[in-house]
């Protein structure tokens, strides 16, 4: 049985690995695998009336096609900054309106560009790894705090130390998989 003070210390660790995998997979929907989905340009802000809104709050995204996403404007005004923020939000997309819609077709991957997405996807995991070996590093450091101030027993910090890495494998692996999935959608003609 781990004393309540430790305890409390790996529920935190464990928070922030959780934390760390949901931004890695969070980020992972925001890179393009071969089909058209609306989390792609989820993070575009537009210059609405001279404040960055979300475009989901401006327009309703959809992928009626493979290869095309649809932006419905639900303010017709709006069309030109939103057709601005989708050019310049870095994405390499080109978007064009028909007066209604805004119409975005995704360009066929070529394999350069598979592998370059590959591999930013890869850096992203590393940051999520990193951030959950910080989280297990700070806890370890909290747990022997804790030990010496509270005059807990040696086999108690390395029973909630052995907790703690067995929460760091664990969501090590979680990204791994997360990985391998978006690796191989991104691979996928």
């Amino acid at each position: 049985m781990i004393a309540e003070e430790l305890q409390d210390i790996i529920d935190e660790a464990e928070l922030h690995m959780d934390e760390a995998t949901g931004f890695f997979k969070k980020e992972l929907s925001h890179i393009r695998a071969g089909k058209a989905s609306p989390s792609l340009i989820e993070g575009v802000k537009v210059d609405y009336y001279g404040s960055q809104t979300p475009l989901q709050q401006l327009a309703n995204v959809s992928a009626p096609e493979a290869r095309l996403l649809v932006v419905s404007p639900y303010d017709k005004t709006g069309m030109q900054d939103i057709e601005k923020a989708i050019m310049s939000a870095g994405l390499g997309l080109n978007p064009s309106n028909d007066g209604d819609r805004i119409l975005i077709p995704l360009p066929v991957l070529t394999e350069e560009r598979r592998k370059e997405l590959v591999k930013h996807s890869k850096d992203i995991a590393e940051q999520a790894r990193i951030s959950i070996r910080n989280s297990r590093r700070n806890a370890n450091d909290e747990v022997k705090k804790t030990v010496e101030s509270e005059s807990l027993s040696e086999d108690s910090r390395y029973e909630a130390e052995d907790e703690i890495q067995k929460l760091t494998d664990k969501y090590t692996a979680k990204v791994e998989e997360l990985l391998n999935k978006k690796e191989e959608e991104i691979m996928t003609v």
